[in-house]
Formats: C-alpha cells, sequence, structure tokens
C-alpha cells in the first residue's frame, strides 16, 4: 500500500535568496515596496508558499488542509440570515466623527465626478482621481497587490488607491475604491445576498479595520449564496482571495501614466476649474479617440 512520505522538519536558517523571495517581489521600478496591513491568514499564507516553494517540497496533507480550512464552515450552514445582512449594514455604515474621512469622500465623489468620461477605463480613472487627491494636498497613490498561487490559494492581482493621513509611512491608512460592490457580484445570486451587495457602497473609502470587517462578512454571504444553489465555492471567491486583493503584498506609485501603457493614444491636458482651484494649475491623464 502506497505512503505518503513526511516530509522532514527544516531547521536551517533561510538564506538571502530565500528571504528576499517570503519579503517581496520585483513588478518594475515604477513601484516601491510596502508590507502594511496584511491581514494574518493571507500573510501566513504567503509565508508558507514562499518557503515551501523554496524547499521544492509541498506534500498532499498540506494542501488538502489548506483547502478543508477555507471550506470547513460549508458543511454546516448555507443560509443568509437577516442578522448577517444588518451586520454588514452596520459595517459599512461610515464613522460620522471621522472628519479626515468624510472629507477625504466628499473629495473623491468630486473627482469621479468631474472624470466621468474615463468611467469606462478603471485604471484611467484610478490615476485622475488620486492626481486629483494629490493636487489637493493629500499622499495618495495607486496600490498594485499580486499574489501566487499557493496551498489553495488561486494567484491574482488587483489595484486600488489609497491614502496615508500625513507623510509618515505609519499613519493612518485610507482605502479608496471606485468600484467596490462590483467586486462581489456573482452569477445567480439568493435574494438575500442581493441585499447584502446592494448594502456595499458602490465607492469605498474607509480604514482597514472597516474593510477587514465588511470582507469577512461579504465573503461568509457569497460562500453561503453559492453553496445554497448546490455550486462549488470558486477559490477566488474565498475570504483569503478578497483579502489578499486589499491586504496582500504591493507596490506603490504616483505615476499618472500606468507601466503597461504606451504613450502615443494618451494626451496630456490641463482640467479646467469648476468650482475648486487645487487641479486648475496640474497636469492630469484623459484618453482622446
Amino acid at each position: 500500500m502506497a505512503t505518503i512520505a513526511r516530509t522532514k522538519k527544516v531547521t536551517d536558517p533561510l538564506d538571502d535568496k530565500v528571504k528576499a523571495r517570503i519579503f517581496g517581489f520585483s513588478s518594475g521600478s515604477e513601484h516601491s515596496a510596502h508590507n502594511e496591513d496584511i491581514d494574518d491568514s493571507p500573510c501566513l499564507s504567503n509565508l508558507l508558499c514562499g518557503f515551501l516553494d523554496a524547499q521544492d517540497h509541498v506534500t498532499i496533507k498540506d494542501s488538502q488542509q489548506n483547502e478543508n480550512d477555507s471550506d470547513s464552515e460549508d458543511i454546516i450552514d448555507h443560509h443568509i440570515s437577516n442578522a448577517d445582512v444588518e451586520n454588514l449594514k452596520q459595517a459599512s455604515r461610515s464613522e460620522n466623527s471621522d472628519h479626515f474621512r468624510n472629507v477625504l469622500a466628499s473629495q473623491v465623489s468630486k473627482a469621479i465626478e468631474i472624470f466621468w468620461f474615463v468611467n469606462s477605463n478603471g485604471s484611467l480613472l484610478r490615476r485622475n482621481v488620486m492626481a486629483f487627491l494629490r493636487s489637493g494636498g493629500y499622499n495618495a497613490g495607486i496600490c498594485k497587490t499580486r499574489w501566487e498561487s499557493c496551498g489553495g490559494l488561486t494567484g491574482g492581482n488587483y489595484e486600488f488607491i489609497d491614502v496615508l493621513k500625513s507623510n509618515d509611512p505609519r499613519s493612518d491608512r485610507y482605502f479608496i475604491d471606485l468600484n467596490f460592490s462590483v467586486e462581489f457580484e456573482i452569477a445567480r445570486p439568493t435574494r438575500e445576498y442581493e441585499l447584502m451587495v446592494q448594502t456595499l457602497p458602490k465607492v469605498f473609502v474607509g480604514k482597514c479595520d472597516q474593510l477587514k470587517t465588511i470582507l469577512k462578512i461579504i465573503s461568509d454571504g457569497t460562500r453561503k449564496s453559492i453553496r445554497s444553489r448546490g455550486l462549488h465555492l470558486p477559490p477566488w471567491r474565498k475570504n483569503r482571495f478578497m483579502q489578499m486583493k486589499w491586504f496582500g503584498q504591493y507596490r506603490r506609485t504616483v505615476n499618472l501614466i500606468p507601466a503597461s501603457v504606451s504613450c502615443p493614444d494618451k494626451q496630456m491636458v490641463k482640467c479646467r476649474s469648476v468650482g475648486f482651484d487645487a487641479v486648475n494649475t496640474r497636469t492630469l491623464i484623459t484618453r482622446t479617440r
């Protein structure tokens, strides 16, 4: 009878090459490395992935355990309750006491209204909004997360805007996602899940803790909705995947033009003043046909 050999515990210290693989990746000179606000679970998975890849050996037992951990609740409950919807409403509600966040959200709304004509191009819209915020004195940047497939976690990448309350990297970090609720739309949703998605803000502006709470609740609702239809839960709908979108290792840039886009079909134009003075001297990007 075939048996699965147990891997030997590695006690030797990691060399510099392995450490580099664990703590970062290279995505071009456009960016600088950051590791802040990484959720505990995705971070552990990422570290485990780098370590096992360095050893060139992953046991079947480890892979199965990671998969079971992701779906451990699937057997228990497939029903979205009114409490689930209410909890999401509470988590999505903005804190009126956070004056910085409230003003920031109003500026984001103003920028989206100004640059509505590039709304079909998410990358371009994000960069125009980022430039608008920077021209208003905010420490805004474009963040790109990227992660590799490992232990049941599907690889992927994502892009959003962040704002640091001050120039200190340890200051409060605000996440800005211009198409937030769309990320949670699924095929054949239950009525209860549709109510949950309608509860989410279309544009999210908030801190790390609030975003983590929302992701946990809505990911659980996604699982329940899909399982109640008798369907398999795709790996890109699991909580770990969703957490990595916003809290995985990322690179931050303030460049107006994406590194992957050539310039011939772009024009640099100056934004006219439409009820504000902060932007009219700064250069922003628009697409021309």
